[in-house]
């Protein structure tokens, strides 16, 4: 997936709204001062606007599936916007709704 790099200062959102963080920082690579995330770092998900259980259960945490081909720190590739992502339970992507835009990778 080719794409602008995620940094900590991103904007991250569940598919119903709700805030998404990384639980760890990449401390090896920074992007306009920032850290990036590699895409083996789980996201805790807060505020989801999806109904409580037992109807429907809102998204808790996300992780990416897919993020830079070519660029990679301690050998992982790193989240780009473009990358594939996937919340827990409810199956749904996360979406990057502000990112740095100096840095792309491929």
């Amino acid at each position: 997936m080719a794409g602008f790099l995620v940094n900590a200062g991103a904007q991250v959102l569940c598919s119903h709204a709700g805030v998404a963080t990384p639980t760890a920082l990449n401390p090896r690579v920074l992007v306009s001062g920032q850290n990036t995330i590699l895409i083996t770092t789980p996201y805790a998900v807060a505020g989801c606007a999806l109904s409580s259980p037992p109807a429907n259960s809102p998204c808790v945490t996300a992780q990416w599936l897919a993020g830079s081909q070519r660029v990679t720190s301690n050998g992982q590739p790193l989240v780009v916007q473009g990358g594939l992502s996937i919340c827990a339970p409810t199956g749904m992507p996360l979406i990057i709704a502000a990112t740095q835009t100096r840095v792309s990778a491929i």
